[in-house]
């Protein structure tokens, strides 16, 4: 099928972006993106291409972080191949993607040496753009047939998922730049548990929808891809929002607050149906049963409240009674807005109603979950900052609800 791969490998002269650590690093970068292995199993099954690659391509590498071979290609993760010899370059310095149905037929390409090199005649590469404008490298596929790609719902579902993954990229680099900027050696434990307790609560609403949709893009006709791509592209930045949700978390148990950014919010009816809409996608089998009817401003951070309904709603899919539907009810109440979440199912007992906000709090009874029991908590925090109340009922006969209460104006 091809050459050998090392043998077009120059000897390299190293500049730091291609040193053996910073390579490293992106290949393990990639690689703890979760969703990445289902987007590449997706381009290989909806175009029919042979072999599709996550590239991490700079002036003088090319290095392969995450692949799908289904022709045998012969190429890894961590596997290189000399720039020269690809056609990244020209997406890199275009910024633009590169695309041929048939080289032999392509006035373009079809003296191109990168075909005749690796014995190929489909091919695409679209650039991976991380959010603030730097270039990471290339979403990629190859094959030795020729191959319809260059249509728009091919092309724009390459798209979609090159910039998934570049704010993916960019997310993991904040994290970590705020995580040094911030920890010391008195704090790197407790914050590290922390971290990983809110991460393991948050995102696996929004993950959960990404590897839905992921599924049905593979199974799905082309005229739906631009819809089940808008789901995705808003699942992974509510992922970025949450992962500066966390970082706010750590910076709040450091004594200085949880940050919050308070506007007058016209749209909080929409925002929240968003969120229902996650969950509902994240848990198919679930009734979820909303009735949302904002009918006026609400001064608040949006994006908390959200991260507010996310709790509590994946705490009730969670607790309640997999057979029996969670209520979602939110409605402006004179000078409050009220928002509450009800499920049925085994009661909290009553010693421990006040003990359900704290962190890290499970009932001895209770069998093992995954997460550490922050999500109530970081609700709690919420609705204070809001200057707000929430509390919580439980009885066998009425079920649980979760309450929040907070002000539509801000106090005077």
């Amino acid at each position: 099928m091809r050459p050998n791969i090392e043998s077009l490998i120059p000897e390299p002269n190293i500049p730091p972006e291609d040193s053996e650590d910073a390579i490293a690093r992106d290949v393990a970068a990639i690689g703890r993106i979760s969703s990445v292995p289902a987007m590449l199993k997706i381009i290989c099954g909806s175009t029919g291409m042979g072999f599709a690659a996550v590239a991490r391509v700079t002036a003088g590498t090319w290095t392969a972080c995450a692949v799908q071979d289904n022709i045998q290609f012969g190429l890894e993760a961590g596997g290189r191949l000399d720039v020269n010899t690809t056609l990244c370059m020209e997406a890199r310095s275009a910024r633009e993607p590169v695309v041929f149905d048939n080289a032999s037929e392509d006035p373009l390409y079809r003296d191109h040496h990168t075909p005749r090199i690796y014995n190929i005649k489909a091919y695409i590469s679209v650039p991976i753009i991380l959010p603030e404008g730097g270039y990471f490298g290339n979403l990629c596929a190859i094959d030795p047939q020729p191959r319809r790609v260059s249509d728009e719902h091919t092309v724009t579902m390459f798209k979609v998922f090159a910039e998934l993954i570049g704010i993916q990229l960019e997310s993991e680099a904040r994290q970590q730049a705020t995580e040094s900027e911030l920890m010391d050696a008195r704090t790197t434990a407790q914050l590290r548990e922390q971290f990983i307790a809110v991460l393991g609560h948050d995102l696996r609403n929004p993950l959960n929808t990404v590897g839905i949709m992921a599924e049905l893009l593979e199974q799905s006709d082309p005229v739906d891809h631009a819809r089940i791509a808008k789901r995705l592209k808003s699942a992974t930045r509510r992922m970025s929002r949450l992962i500066d949700d966390v970082l706010d978390f750590a910076r709040g148990r450091m004594g200085q607050g949880l940050g919050m950014t308070m506007v007058r919010v016209t749209d909080l009816d929409s925002a929240l149906h968003d969120v229902v809409a996650e969950l509902r996608a994240a848990h198919p089998s679930r009734e979820i049963r909303e009735a949302i009817a904002v009918v006026r401003p609400v001064y608040c951070d949006r994006g908390r409240l959200q991260q507010m309904l996310s709790n509590l709603l994946a705490n009730g899919l969670t607790h309640g009674a997999h057979d029996l539907p969670v209520g979602v009810d939110v409605h402006v109440d004179g000078e409050h807005l009220v928002m509450a979440v009800s499920n049925r199912g085994e009661p909290i007992a009553p010693e421990n109603l006040d003990k359900v906000f704290h962190p890290y709090w499970r009932p001895a009874s209770e069998r093992p979950r995954r997460g550490l029991g922050l999500g109530l908590y970081i609700c709690m925090q919420i609705v204070k900052a809001h200057a707000g109340h929430l509390q919580v009922t439980s009885s066998a006969e009425e079920g649980t609800r979760f309450t929040a209460r907070i002000p539509v104006e801000p106090e005077a």
